[in-house]
């Protein structure tokens, strides 16, 4: 499988990269700043780009079986999730390549609360502009009429580097939690909960999450 990987300088993105190198697939990493992919394996395809731009998306997506976004903004730009997400539906719309696209846990409702993660007292103050950032950004996929087989993963509520056990959980729009209420994944299992999917495809056109 061909994979092109928007975000690839990032935390998650670069685990991606590697996690499809290690199944054996070709993988074109997108950055807009490429020097900041030079760390990545010799085999990656390294390319300048901006999802956030329908032809550049079309651009790097041609002839791509699979585009996965791990795009995340700095802070104070949170709205370009929105504009990101309009921008790879676009630049995929009449093509038959599908799209993941690696979003928030804010949206995802806690159990027995019957509210969101984002709406719970104690969620931290500062990640309030990113939770709203994810639920536009996640808006616009639900909006969405057009034909592109999209697919949005929100992670657990912690989402940090760690160890790659290949062994999570899966879910819908309910938070995955433990027994004492901790909800987390380490990014590398993120990375192979997307490829699982990309590889043997469960979601289409909704949102699933994942955790321990």
């Amino acid at each position: 499988m061909r994979i092109t990987v928007f975000g690839a300088a990032g935390g998650v993105g670069a685990r991606v990269v590697t996690e499809a190198l290690g199944r054996g697939h070709r993988v074109v990493a997108v950055s807009r700043n490429p020097d900041r992919l030079r760390d990545l394996p010799v085999e990656v395809e390294l390319r300048a780009g901006d999802a956030a731009d329908p032809e550049q998306v079309a651009d790097l997506g041609a002839d791509s079986d699979l585009v996965i976004s791990a795009t995340r903004p700095v802070p104070g730009r949170e709205q370009e999730l929105a504009q990101v997400a309009a921008a790879l539906l676009k630049g995929l719309g009449g093509t038959e390549t599908r799209l993941l696209v690696v979003g928030g846990a804010g949206s995802l409702t806690v159990p027995g609360t019957g509210r969101t993660l984002a709406e719970q007292p104690d969620f931290p103050a500062d990640l309030h502009p990113i939770a709203e950032g994810c639920n536009r950004q996640l808006a616009v996929f639900t909006g969405y009429t057009g034909a592109v087989d999209w697919t949005y993963l929100s992670p657990a509520a912690l989402l940090e580097p760690g160890v790659r056990t290949g062994a999570y959980r899966l879910g819908a729009d309910e938070l995955i939690a433990d027994d004492e209420g901790n909800s987390a994944i380490s990014m590398e299992d993120l990375a192979v909960a997307l490829l699982d999917e990309a590889e043997r495809p469960k979601h289409h056109r909704t949102r699933f999450t994942v955790g321990y």
